[in-house]
């Protein structure tokens, strides 16, 4: 299977580590192209994996180049042009997270790929962290869900804000785990040092009652990657960092008190820290569930070609793709009207 890679930027050159350590690995996959228009880091990623770099897909397809699939890790802004002509050129695509700049332009791709019947998955990366492949066969009724994902401040995907960026990972998961439809947005979010939102903070009702709340920042002063949920009965900690898991039961023999907790949705995260720290209280057994070790954009990428030679659908399809985008498109809306509400107009600057 031939593949290219349209971009060699940060997301990009990951792309291109994968492919060729999949093709070098004798996997039946080939790196075969990449586009990337900055000359300098066209040279070098010509240079390091030995394939013709193009300065834009248009150059790419009029090569006459064999290619079956692409990987497309270019800025947001450009997915859709981009998608839309290697769609049209007839090759399957796995896409960067989010699927595109707006939802007419997510359909429309949607639109093309179901017309000709080409694969289109996007590249919600965290569907993939070992940690969330290892807990999804023990979902039971998660009601609320405390998320937070933290980075230090880099110039790279500015030309998002922090919810498009870093926290549409947490959205993609939250609406996969929760499958339930969305009733009510609250939220609140800044800019801090780029002329976009850096820091937000999020809550979410869903039909089912359950509750989500997302913390995101790229100007934090450490870097966190955590999803914690409870059930009925039981309280799930994923570190994605660390790729791996912990699940806390509550039995018989709980105090009522501690089970009436997650249930409201005051149950103090730090505080259930403490408790495993200490080991296990009366009514309450720790486990750690075996975790298969793996690289999440290998796994992304292998599931990705998986999908592409067997004509099955995606571990993550456009549609949710899509999902995902218009929660996140419906919080930048709300934090627009907070802003103005807050008379913080002056400070806010809606990305997209």
């Amino acid at each position: 299977m031939r593949v290219a890679v349209a971009g060699a930027g940060a997301f990009g050159r990951n792309h291109l580590r994968v492919l060729r350590e999949l093709e070098t690995a004798g996997l039946g996959v080939a790196l075969a192209a990449a586009v990337e228009p900055d000359p300098a880091r066209a040279a070098e990623a010509a240079a390091q994996y030995r394939v013709p770099v193009y300065s834009s897909i248009d150059e790419l397809l009029a090569a006459g180049l064999e290619l079956h699939a692409a990987s497309v890790a270019v800025p947001t802004v450009e997915h859709h042009a981009v998608a839309s002509a290697l769609l049209d050129a007839g090759l399957d695509l796995l896409v960067e997270k989010p699927l595109a700049a707006n939802l007419a332009e997510a359909d429309d791709l949607i639109e093309k790929a179901e017309k000709h019947a080409r694969i289109v998955q996007p590249g919600h990366l965290e569907r993939f962290n070992p940690a969330v492949l290892a807990v999804e066969p023990r979902l039971r009724r998660p009601m609320f869900f405390e998320a937070h994902r933290l980075s230090v401040f880099t110039p790279r995907s500015l030309d998002v804000d922090v919810i498009l960026d870093l926290m549409i990972h947490d959205l993609d998961i939250v609406l996969a785990f929760a499958r339930s439809l969305v009733r009510e947005v609250r939220a609140v979010g800044l800019p801090v040092v780029s002329p976009k939102v850096d820091i937000a903070n999020v809550r979410v009702e869903f039909d089912s009652g359950c509750v989500a709340n997302f913390t995101a920042s790229r100007v934090s002063t450490e870097r966190v990657r955590k999803l914690r949920f409870f059930e009925p009965r039981q309280y799930v900690s994923i570190d994605y960092a660390r790729r791996d898991l912990l699940v806390i039961r509550m039995d018989g023999n709980i105090s009522p008190e501690m089970a009436a907790a997650p249930a409201a949705g005051k149950a103090d995260a730090a505080a259930l820290g403490k408790l495993v720290a200490v080991g296990p209280a009366p009514g309450l057994s720790f486990v750690k569930p075996e975790v298969t070790p793996g690289e999440p954009l290998r796994l992304e990428i292998e599931s990705f070609l998986n999908s592409v030679r067997t004509r099955r659908v995606p571990r993550v399809t456009a549609r949710q793709g899509r999902a995902a985008l218009e929660l996140a498109l419906e919080i930048q809306s709300t934090m627009a009207a907070h802003a103005q509400r807050a008379g913080l107009a002056d400070f806010f600057k809606p990305s997209g």
